[in-house]
């Protein structure tokens, strides 16, 4: 009868999991839509800033804006995103591996790089071994604001600007689809890429006051930061979409370990059921 008890509770208790756990994997899906449609409406912004860079960029001839020019490599920036809470599956995981491997591979020594990082687990995880960050942002809600990330990053883009690295990579999981987010390593500085115009058919036409190159000046760092902040909304909904299939999957698995305890519970009730019969025939036959 001990044994019907603990299992009586152990399902009581897988019970208790599976309904955190759906009720999470709820909220998750209802946070997994805002998100994306946060990061939908933040493109169009990005999209136009960067046609009229390029459009200024264009008709500027020897362009020396150290945010467009390449030069040597002698210390890399990075700017890791990732999440203030787990229970998300591999979504840390996967994102601080990619990111070791490719500090093993680019950099020989500390010296050669630093790090910023938004989020609570990458923050930790990296503190805990020794690497360089020298800039953090945590506690983001689930529907941060361009202003929750602006200090890091304007510090990020300055700090390039200034030439205390030579280039900067923004870290982030790049969302696909609900099931699925993919770590990437993405370069932001130099926005090497930003002077080829797209063909889009008629292209408007801009005058600039009071020169170009001022208001490439001014704007440029902008873009880097809108860059950012696209990145970080990104990084939500694919954490969003990381945390609904694993609670997903942790309800599923509750499920499939109540339906085993339950057959284990009604395997020991007819074990127990079976010897008290032949208890009775066993005593009725002694009595006989």
């Amino acid at each position: 009868m001990q044994n019907m008890r603990d299992i009586k509770r152990r399902i009581s208790s897988f019970q208790n999991t599976k309904q955190i756990t759906k009720a999470m994997e709820m909220v998750a899906a209802a946070n997994l839509r805002k998100a994306q449609q946060k990061a939908e409406s933040a493109r169009p912004y990005a999209d136009k800033m960067r046609e009229v860079i390029a459009s200024v960029a264009a008709g500027t001839q020897g362009i020396q804006n150290p945010m467009l020019v390449s030069r040597p490599v002698k210390k890399t920036g990075y700017l890791v995103i990732t999440s203030d809470r787990g229970l998300a599956g591999g979504f840390n995981a996967n994102l601080l591996r990619s990111l070791i491997k490719t500090i093993r591979e680019k950099h020989n020594s500390s010296d050669d790089y630093a790090i910023f990082v938004i989020g609570r687990k990458g923050r930790d995880f990296l503190k805990r071994r020794g690497y360089p960050i020298i800039g953090e942002v945590t506690g983001l809600s689930d529907s941060p604001e361009f202003a929750d990330i602006k200090t890091i990053a304007k510090q990020a883009v300055e700090q390039y600007a200034k030439e205390y690295y030579d280039e900067l990579y923004l870290v982030f999981n790049e969302f696909i689809n609900p099931v699925t987010q993919r770590p990437v390593v993405k370069q932001l500085l130099p926005l090497s890429d930003v002077t080829e115009q797209k063909e889009t058919g008629t292209q408007a036409l801009y005058e600039f006051e009071p020169s170009a190159e001022e208001v490439l000046e001014a704007l440029l760092p902008q873009y880097a930061e809108t860059l950012i902040y696209s990145a970080v909304l990104e990084s939500k909904a694919s954490e969003f979409g990381a945390r609904m299939s694993a609670m997903g999957s942790a309800t599923d698995n509750a499920t499939e370990m109540i339906a085993n305890l339950r057959l284990q519970y009604n395997r020991a009730r007819q074990a127990a059921i079976t010897q008290e019969i032949a208890e009775i025939v066993g005593g009725a036959n002694a009595l006989s």
